[in-house]
């Protein structure tokens, strides 16, 4: 069974991620976290600073790598008025 940090390190190998783009992908949703903690996260679980990986930071991440990848979405607001002014036409 994979684990959250296992699902990390694939996501990050997959998309070629530095330490910083990762912290830059969580800064996207309000997270922060230093390059320190990351790498505590990427330790071999035997080590003494290995940290296991809470569903909060896996959940980020994965928010953050979609606004990364697409985009931030348009404001609800926005997209509804522009429909409207679509339809009125």
């Amino acid at each position: 069974m994979l684990t959250n940090n296992d699902i990390l390190k694939k996501l990050r190998v997959a998309h070629k991620f530095k330490d910083e783009d990762i912290v830059n992908v969580l800064k996207l949703v309000d997270f922060d976290i230093t390059k320190g903690a990351l790498n505590d996260l990427f330790r071999k679980e035997d080590h003494p600073k290995y940290v296991s990986a809470g569903d909060q930071i896996l959940r980020n991440f994965l928010n953050g790598l979609v606004i990364h990848l697409r985009g931030p979405m348009p404001e609800k607001k926005a997209a509804n008025e522009a429909r409207k002014s679509n339809t009125q036409k």
